[in-house]
Order: C-alpha cells, then structure tokens, then sequence
C-alpha cells in the first residue's frame, strides 16, 4: 500500500502522508480499500477522517493501476463498496492545476475519476478553488473602516443566520434548500466550533454606528490555518466590507506568526473570488468537490 504511487497530474497521498496520519488515526485500516486482481493490487481508496471520528468524511486519494483497462469500473466498485459501510455523507475531491479541462493529462486523470464518483453516487458536484497567502504577499493594513470584536456565541449564530441570506456558496445554498436557514446557520457554526481553530480569533464586524456588518472567523485544519469563514450581511453587500474582513483574518493569522494561510471557495463565487485576489491570496489548485450529502 504505501508503495503505491500516483502518476497522473492529481493530487495524491504520499506514503510519508499516509502513515503520519496513520499514526494519528486520520486514516485508519478499516477506511483503506484496495482493488486486487489475483496477488496483485491494482487500485486503492484512500478515505479520511477526523482523529475522533467513527466514520470517514472524505475521499483524499483514488487511483487504478492504468495496465487493467477499465478503470472507472473499478474505482467505481471500490467506492461503492466503501459507502455501504458509511452512514454519513461523504465527499471526494479531485485535486487538479487551475486550467485542468485543457490539458488533455489533466483532463483524462479527473474525467474517469469523476465519471466512477458520479456512479458511485457522489453526485453533488461543486468546482472550487484553493489559495493562499503567505507573508511575502503582504500583511494587509487596517483602515478602520470597521470594528472588530469578540461576542457570544448567540451573537454569532445570529449573524450565520443572516449571511446565508443570498449567499453565493454552492454549500450554503444547498443546505438552506434541503434543511432552512435555522439549521443551516447551526450547522455552520458547529462545524466551526469543532474545527482545530480557536474560538477566541472569532470576530463580529462593526460598523462606526454600531450595526452589525458581518464577521471573521479565521480557522485552523489538522494541517494548517486557514481563512475559515467569513461574510457580510446583506444590507452592508457592496460595499467593499469583504475586503475589510478578509484583511481582519490575514492580520490575525500574521500576528500568531503563521506562515501559510490557505482558503477555499466556489469557482462561481465571483465577488470572493476577486477579493482574494485584491487581499493578494494566489489561487494554487483547483477541486472538484463530489458528494452524496445535502440532496432535497
């Protein structure tokens, strides 16, 4: 198994990667599936999941030896036999370089993946991209234009509840359409809470006259710091608020000394998309998120 290497321009588990999350209980031998022909293996599925997790969350690395012919079948085999023992929603996403549908490498190692996912049934398809910033792209400056500040987690559920309203994020909408705005406001915060992030960074946004704007909540995975979650309320929207609270949580991250912020969003979340860019974010990978959760 950790022999195993992936030659397709996608992003993989290396063997180091793999057993240093062994060891942490992130990937477990219960959650590894491999495809055998005979004595051979001929494909894997790598699924991942938190250290105290009973269930797996994701699908970090699919491959299928290319010397067995069809592999979509295959992969698709292995995931469907691993989502029979999966109580809980799942999701897999294909790691690829921006531009990935025109390079014909590229192009193929997602197509069959994505074609075995779909049949598998993680069939929710969001494309999104990832970035990140570093140091040497600049610490942002605050201009005041708004306050920031620590508040209860009441106040916080309260302005979750709020950005939903309209919101562009693929997740975000799907969830108030299968389960409304109360319980997709809870849900998003409780993901927080349990992320390795410190509730103490989280901060509601103030404008001069005290009306709440929107809020900052710089995060953490179980490999780095990330942006998290942030928005602004509706009636603030075009403004240039985001700006605003997106430089919150850069300066929060610099100021702990971290080098590496990462942040993720949809591909047709445009004014997110150009904030990051403003913030001096580089986008450095694409992801093809596929599920089977949030279905109406």
């Amino acid at each position: 198994m950790t022999a195993w290497t992936v030659t397709e321009p996608v992003g993989w588990i290396s063997a180091d990667r793999y057993l240093a999350d062994l060891a942490e209980n992130m990937y477990r031998p219960e959650w590894t599936w491999i495809a055998e022909v005979g004595d051979r293996v001929v494909g894997r599925a790598l699924w991942w999941g938190p250290k105290g997790s009973a269930h797996p969350v994701a699908l970090d690395c699919l491959d299928v030896d290319p010397a067995v012919g069809e592999r979509t079948a295959i992969a698709t085999e292995l995931i469907t036999a691993a989502l029979a023992g999966f109580p809980q929603p799942v999701q897999y996403a294909i790691k690829a370089a921006g531009g990935w549908r025109d390079d014909p490498a590229t192009s193929t190692a997602v197509g069959w993946r994505r074609a075995a996912a779909h049949a598998a049934g993680l069939t929710r398809e969001v494309e999104r991209l990832q970035f990140e910033w570093t140091p040497a792209d600049g610490v942002p400056t605050t201009t005041g234009v708004l306050r920031f500040a620590e508040a209860s987690d009441e106040e916080f559920l309260a302005v979750f509840t709020r950005i939903a309203e309209g919101s562009l994020d693929a997740q975000t909408c799907a969830s108030l359409a299968a389960k409304g705005v109360d319980a997709t406001a809870r849900e998003e915060m409780d993901f927080y809470l349990g992320a390795p992030g410190k509730r103490e960074w989280w901060r509601i946004a103030y404008t001069h006259d005290g009306e709440v704007a929107g809020m900052a909540i710089p995060s953490a995975t179980p490999y780095n710091v990330n942006v998290g979650y942030l928005g602004v309320v509706p009636e603030f929207r075009g403004r240039g608020y985001v700006d605003e609270v997106l430089a919150e949580i850069t300066r929060m991250h610099a100021a702990n000394g971290e080098v590496r912020v990462t942040a993720t969003t949809d591909v047709g979340n445009a004014p997110m998309v150009a904030a990051f860019g403003r913030a001096g974010y580089r986008n450095t990978e694409i992801r093809i998120n596929l599920s089977n959760d949030l279905r109406p």
